[in-house]
């Protein structure tokens, strides 16, 4: 196994470095929780985890230092890659260093918290805790270090009514002594009121002249905020002045104000938000303030993005990455549905915008065959010796709990019909036949790609016979057990309960599923939920994460598009990533990173937009690209859009034909022609004429030529190259007179629409950089470059620039070349239709462009707008 290394951008102002070897020679909390983690996992996992949790305390203030100081940090981690682990680690070390309370926001519901409140017990506390603390059980680092002098104290325990309530606030006095406190509670408003009372009322040893409020000058205090792009962000919309000083009278929503408050209540303080969408985060104006809460909860100090071991299973792994090539080939895991409802989407088993109440008809065979193939897995890691571990399947087609429990109940008579057919071997003949059909056809190929294709996540063991399988059907049938995940602490204690001999359940559940509660052993999923939002699609993916010994035999079941989103989502976050490496690389602060972001185009499908009754944003390209992959394929718009393009060439006139560049030691050669200086007239006519798809998620050509006239007010995008690029597989076209091109092949199976993978590739993207500007583009990628294997990422250096370090060399300029915010690229492409699709045979060419804008931090936007009600349409359904 082998693990890249994490990335930081941070920001210096107000820190004193602290944290050294020394500083850790006596610490008790953390070395009992690696080597309680050593059992478990490699030497290496540990070892990273050391080195990470080091990185992100030193980014803390010693809490030691005397005087007022306050950080506020967010960590990016992958789904389901360890992030519990990660602040679990970053708590042991902080009371060790000193931190005196501990406060964990955890979910919004009494099932994660109660599950987050297990696992510090068993990684911090070391022991179990219960309303009454009469018979203390040891677990977990409990058993390795057992002095009860370093025993943490505890205010909240695992029970369904453990969280901070108003008995045990009425009765606990905190004193500062030596052993740390610890509590794990809801991000809820009575709840975390009532803290902040307690706090006032029992902890508070000083208040501040100005205002009298009552404040904690003696106990450091660090705040872990769990899933912490959810609840906590601040969604209504601040004020500010002409000067951009926020209206210091501005309510924020109850929650962000109550962990606002919470912070501004001690004088010396830490927040750490842990999150694998931080979309929501890094859109919170750094400057928002107020008198009573203090600033908000901007990550101003630093932001840390983890990178996950080889062995961590994402979505770069099930769905790949794009490329020109098409999507590079994920694990084979995907299994499509497309049974559970009408072709229309408004009637049959599950339709895609049922109401509450829905009674869903007979079960789709799509669902009977995932039950099967949950079986099939749970009587195959028995056979490999996993029989005593935690397995899960996972059905998440509704959000609403009357629906749930209907479907709970038909699989449950699945389920239970199933056993009794094969354990008392009446009317099993179909039943069996249909499990080796599914073994034969489904099994044996999936384990041998995985096997063969994919060595990185481990070895796998060769499947057993199918006679093996079916002798133990029966057993595994009969351990495994149906419920519905409703929100309560039982859900999240039984896989406790069950260390020994291993929970075997079909979890049935809807949005209590979405966000951070870990369903341990996940195999089989069936999910249909049809929202687009980039982060509430993100954490409904609980299949993500490790799956040890057994990753050939699980298995996803979802809709086409659903895939095609998650390839969406892939892409955004990998170009997210890549922009976050290259400041990190050139010492960005989290300021200017978020300014980057807060006008992504790509970023447009987030929860941004859930926070205004009006939806509109404000959008820049500047050091993006953007390009066509949503296509019509219908005659009038090609022509309109080839014409637009025959038009353009036409004006442009004489040109430099079959361009050669060199590239490191080579040259490189593009059929076709190239314009230089440009004027950015010519570009606006063009993306006027031009009609973009309405199904293109980032490229609108009418917001573009708006973009480019919006720049050329201030003097940037005004100086252009243009280029058409052929060399393709298709048939030679000739464009203009004395113009030919061959055409690019793209095959597309969608109906209604001509759809590709990726048009650019980085080597056209660099088309106009002279030889010195391509040199260090390549050294920027690779001052940035980390092996996160999380990324399909090789171990090899990059031998080409990478997209964002060419447009940042273009605009903002690096190592030693100055750059030119005037100039951008527009490249052309001519598609075959004959090779597209069979019906699009006989129609004009397919007319696509892409459009590399150089970095700029001139700050002009425009806006995009869509009203609420095509935007639930779209959007929708996961509020």
């Amino acid at each position: 196994m082998w693990i890249g290394s994490d990335k930081t951008i941070q920001s210096d102002v107000g820190h004193v470095a602290w944290l050294d070897s020394e500083r850790k020679n006596d610490w008790r909390y953390w070395r009992r929780y690696s080597e309680m983690l050593e059992g478990r996992m490699s030497w290496t996992a540990v070892d990273a985890l050391d080195k990470s949790t080091d990185t992100i305390l030193g980014l803390l203030e010693d809490p030691r230092r005397e005087g007022p100081w306050d950080r506020r940090g967010l960590v990016v981690g992958h789904v389901q890659s360890g992030k519990t682990g990660s602040y679990t680690g970053l708590i042991c070390k902080a009371a060790d260093a000193g931190y005196k309370i501990v406060i964990v926001l955890a979910g919004l519901h009494n099932n994660l918290r109660s599950q987050t409140q297990m696992r510090l017990d068993e990684g911090f506390l070391g022991y179990e805790t219960h309303p009454v603390a009469a018979d203390i059980r040891a677990i977990g680092v409990g058993m390795i270090d057992k002095d009860p002098a370093i025993r943490p104290n505890y205010v909240t325990n695992r029970t369904d009514k453990g969280d901070f309530n108003a008995t045990r606030a009425a009765s606990l006095g905190i004193s500062p002594e030596q052993r740390p406190w610890l509590f794990v509670v809801k991000k809820n408003k009575t709840v975390l009121n009532r803290l902040l009372r307690w706090m006032h009322d029992h902890v508070a040893d000083a208040q501040e002249k100005e205002t009298g409020r009552k404040i904690v000058t003696h106990l450091p205090l660090l705040l872990i905020d769990d899933e912490a792009d959810h609840a906590s962000v601040d969604t209504g919309e601040q004020l500010y002045d002409e000067d951009g000083i926020p209206d210091e009278e501005h309510q924020p929503t109850a929650i962000n104000s109550a962990v606002r408050r919470i912070l501004h209540g001690f004088t010396r303080s830490a927040y750490v938000g842990y999150t694998a969408t931080p979309f929501a985060n890094i859109f919170i104006h750094e400057q928002n303030e107020t008198k009573l809460e203090g600033p908000d909860l901007f990550p101003s100090s630093f932001i840390v993005n983890l990178a996950a071991p080889s062995s961590y299973v994402g979505p770069a792994q099930v769905f790949g990455l794009m490329s020109p090539e098409g999507r590079t080939a994920g694990l084979p895991l995907y299994r499509e549905v497309d049974d559970h409802a009408s072709e229309d989407g408004k009637s049959g088993w599950m339709p895609h915008s049922h109401k509450n109440g829905h009674h869903p008809g007979a079960m789709p065979q799509s669902l009977q065959e995932a039950i099967d193939s949950f079986f099939l897995t749970l009587a195959t890691r028995k056979l490999r010796g996993q029989g005593d571990d935690h397995a899960s399947m996972l059905i998440h087609v509704t959000r609403f709990t009357s629906v749930q429990k209907a479907v709970h109940g038909q699989v449950e008579e699945y389920v239970k019909a199933l056993k009794q057919r094969l354990s008392r071997r009446v009317g099993h003949e179909a039943a069996e036949a249909q499990m080796r059909r599914l073994w034969e056809k489904d099994f044996i190929p999936t384990s041998t790609i995985a096997r063969e294709d994919f060595p990185v996540f481990g070895e796998i063991a060769d499947l057993p016979a199918f006679a093996e399988v079916l002798e133990v059907l029966p057993d595994v049938i009969a351990d495994t057990d149906v419920r519905m995940i409703n929100g309560t602490a039982k859900d999240a204690l039984d896989y406790a309960d069950h260390s020994g001999k291993g929970l075997k359940v079909i979890a049935i559940g809807g949005d209590k599923l979405s966000r951070g509660l870990t369903l341990e052993g996940l195999c089989t999923s069936y999910f249909l939920r049809t929202s687009k939002m980039y982060d509430t699609l993100m954490q409904m993916g609980r299949w993500f994460g490790y799956r040890p010994g057994y990753i050939d035999l699980c298995r996803l079941y979802t809709t086409k598009e659903l895939t095609e989103w998650f390839g969406h989502i892939a892409d955004a976050s990998e170009e997210l990533r890549e922009e976050f490496d290259l400041m990190a690389a050139s010492g960005s602060t989290p300021r200017e990173f978020g300014l980057k972001v807060q006008s992504h185009p790509v970023l447009m499908v987030t929860s941004r937009l859930k926070m205004r009754s009006a939806k509109s944003l404000m959008l820049s390209f500047s050091g993006q690209v953007v390009e066509t992959i949503s296509l019509f394929s219908d005659r009038d718009t090609l022509q309109r859009n080839y014409d637009a393009a025959a038009r353009l060439i036409a004006r442009l006139g004489a040109g430099e034909d079959d361009p050669v560049r060199v590239r490191g030691s080579s040259s490189q050669t593009w059929k076709g022609r190239l314009w230089k200086n440009v004027a950015p007239d010519e570009i606006v006519a063009f993306l006027t004429d031009y009609r973009t798809h309405s199904d293109a998620y980032k490229v609108n050509s009418r917001l573009l030529a708006e973009f480019v006239t919006a720049m050329n007010g201030t003097d940037e995008l005004t100086d252009w190259t243009v280029a058409i690029v052929g060399g393709g597989q298709g048939q030679a076209y000739e464009i203009v007179p004395g113009l030919s091109v061959d055409m690019l092949v793209r095959r597309s199976n969608q109906a209604g629409r001509y759809a590709i993978g990726r048009l650019l590739s980085p080597r056209d993207e660099a088309l106009d950089l002279s030889e010195t500007a391509w040199d260090a583009a390549l050294a920027a990628t690779r001052d940035a470059w980390q092996a996160d294997a999380a990324r399909l990422k090789s171990r090899e250096a990059p031998s080409q620039p990478s997209g964002p370090a060419i447009r940042r060399i273009r605009g903002e300029g690096s190592h030693g070349v100055p750059g030119n915010p005037k100039r951008a690229l527009l490249l052309l492409y001519l598609l075959d239709p004959e090779q597209a699709r069979p019906d699009m045979a006989g129609l004009p060419p397919v007319v696509a462009f892409g459009i590399s804008f150089p970095a700029s931090g001139s700050g002009v936007k425009v806006e995009y707008k869509v009203n609420n009600v095509a935007w639930n349409l779209e959007y929708g359904g996961a509020d």
